[in-house]
C-alpha cells in the first residue's frame, strides 16, 4: 500500500463526527456545488434561468428546487427585483464554502485516479462518498483502532450488523476501506485515500462551527439541527462526462477545470460540453 501523504497535524479521530455529518447533509445534495460555483462566478444576483443557462445539463425546475433548498439551509439569499422576479445570491455562509471545496477537490485529485473530471464534479463526487449516514463514524473508528472485524466495528459504532455490513461494502466501492484478506471475517482497514481524509473532515468541521455556536442574543437558545483508492473505475456515464470534457476546445474555468485556482466566469459553451453524470 503506498505511503499516505497526509498532514500529520490533522487527526480524523479528533473531529466531531455528529457535527461533520450534519454539515455534509447540508452541503452534500447533488447539484449544490455546481449551483454554488455558478453564483460565485456570477458576481451579481441571478435569476433561476440565468443559473440554468450556465448549467444546460439541468432542467430549470431542478435548478429552482436546488436554489430554494439552499435558501432554506442558509446558503443562499433570495431578493426581488423591481419587476418582482426572484434573484438569488450566495449568503456569507455560502461564500465561506470556498475553502471546503478547494480541500475536497485537492483530496480527490490526489487520491482517486478517476481520470479527467471537472472541479465541481470532483467536489460532488467527494461529497457523495462521505455524506451517507454513519460513514464518518465508521471511518473514525478504523482510523483510531486500525484493522477491525465488522462485528467489532458494529459494536463500537452502536450499529446493527446489517447496517455496518452495508456501510462497509459502500466504503469499499468508494475506495476508502479495504479488507486485509479474502476470507469472511477478515478485518477491514482504511485505504490511503481514507487515511488522508483528515484535512477534508477538518475543513468541514471548521465550516460547521457557526451552525452550533451559541447565539449572542437574549432570545431563548435553540439547538442547531444535526444528523447524527485505489483505482475507482469510471462508470459508463462518468466516462461520457470525461469524454465531453476532453472534447471541449475552450479553456475551462474553475467550475469545470482541473486546476485548483479561481478562474474567469464560465461561458455557457463550456458548460454545455461538460455535462456531468446525473445518475450518481
Amino acid at each position: 500500500m503506498p505511503t499516505t501523504t497526509q498532514d500529520p497535524s490533522v487527526s480524523i479521530g479528533s473531529i466531531n463526527a455528529q457535527r461533520v455529518e450534519g454539515a455534509l447533509a447540508q452541503i452534500g445534495p447533488r447539484w449544490t456545488t455546481w449551483s454554488t460555483m455558478v453564483l460565485t462566478q456570477g458576481d451579481h444576483p441571478m435569476r433561476v434561468r440565468d443559473v440554468a443557462a450556465r448549467l444546460p445539463f439541468l432542467d430549470e425546475q431542478v435548478v429552482f428546487k436546488r436554489l430554494n433548498t439552499m435558501r432554506v439551509g442558509g446558503l443562499v439569499h433570495r431578493d426581488l427585483d423591481p419587476r418582482r422576479e426572484a434573484l438569488y445570491r450566495l449568503s456569507e455562509r455560502g461564500e465561506s464554502l470556498a475553502p471546503v471545496h478547494r480541500t475536497m477537490a485537492a483530496w480527490h485529485r490526489t487520491h482517486l485516479p478517476v481520470g479527467r473530471m471537472a472541479e465541481a464534479e470532483r467536489i460532488e463526487d467527494t461529497l457523495d462518498r462521505l455524506r451517507r449516514r454513519h460513514t464518518t463514524a465508521v471511518i473514525q473508528i478504523l482510523d483510531e483502532a486500525g484493522p477491525m472485524r465488522y462485528v467489532d466495528i458494529a459494536e463500537r459504532a452502536g450499529l446493527g450488523h446489517g447496517t455496518t455490513s452495508h456501510r462497509l461494502a459502500r466504503l469499499q466501492t468508494d475506495g476508502l476501506v479495504t479488507r486485509t484478506g479474502q476470507r469472511f471475517g477478515d478485518p477491514y482497514v482504511l485505504t490511503d485515500a481514507g487515511q488522508a481524509l483528515g484535512s477534508v473532515y477538518a475543513s468541514v468541521e471548521r465550516w460547521s462551527e457557526p451552525l452550533v455556536a451559541p447565539r449572542k442574543s437574549s432570545a431563548p437558545r435553540t439547538a442547531a439541527a444535526t444528523r447524527t483508492h485505489h483505482g475507482v473505475p469510471l462508470g459508463a456515464n462518468d466516462a461520457r462526462t470525461a469524454a465531453a470534457l476532453r472534447r471541449s476546445a475552450v479553456v475551462p474555468t474553475a467550475l469545470f477545470s482541473h486546476a485548483p485556482q479561481p478562474q474567469p466566469r464560465v461561458p455557457a459553451a463550456v458548460t454545455a460540453e461538460s455535462a456531468p453524470n446525473r445518475a450518481r
